[in-house]
């Protein structure tokens, strides 16, 4: 699985995102970093990216892959994110790459009260939704744009970007939305 997510360029499954993104330097969080591919192309950016996955065999992977002073790990997961405590009001973004869709229901409207708490006035939460039927061994959710929009809305973030996308992976029946909102100056 790794192999696969390393194959892709953060620049090719990003593009709607990267003109977006805020001028470095820039405090980011990258939940669900995973192998940390986003978190290790933001460093290079010239962001400070507090990578967070709950699984250790992927921060210990991804440590090994992308060894950056400009990367802090983080054991923590959505919807609390209690790790993440200090830094409340301080991120000038949120990425959420593939990790939306692992929510059920009930976790959701915290988790999005939790990343508007988090966000910076003028901060940008970037999310990707998957579309299609789920592998058979993962818990997923086929998550509707237009419910994350709303959501997003109720929680003081309005919408800069939304756009549909292929899988750069090519599954067959796998397609992505690429959502990108923005927290509301007081």
């Amino acid at each position: 699985m790794a192999d696969r997510y390393e194959s892709l360029a953060f620049e090719t499954v990003h593009r709607d995102f990267v003109p977006l993104l805020p001028p470095p330097p820039a405090r980011i969080a990258d939940i669900g970093a995973g192998t940390g591919r986003d978190a290790a192309a933001l460093a290079a950016r010239g962001h400070t990216v507090l990578a967070v996955e709950p699984v250790p065999e992927l921060r210990a992977l991804a440590r090994s892959l992308h060894p950056s002073p400009s990367i802090h790990w983080l054991s923590d997961a959505l919807p609390g994110l209690p790790r993440l405590d200090g830094e409340a009001g301080r991120l000038d973004a949120i990425l959420l790459s593939a990790v939306w869709m692992h929510l059920p229901e009930p976790s959701r409207t915290p988790a999005m009260r939790r990343l508007h708490d988090l966000l910076a006035p003028g901060g940008r939460l970037f999310l990707t939704l998957r579309h299609g039927p789920p592998p058979e061994d993962r818990q997923m959710y086929d998550i509707p744009a237009h419910e994350t929009v709303a959501l997003a809305a109720q929680h003081g973030l309005r919408p800069l970007q939304h756009a549909k996308n292929i899988d750069h992976l090519a599954r067959d029946h796998v397609h992505w939305t690429t959502l990108t909102f923005e927290k509301d100056h007081p």
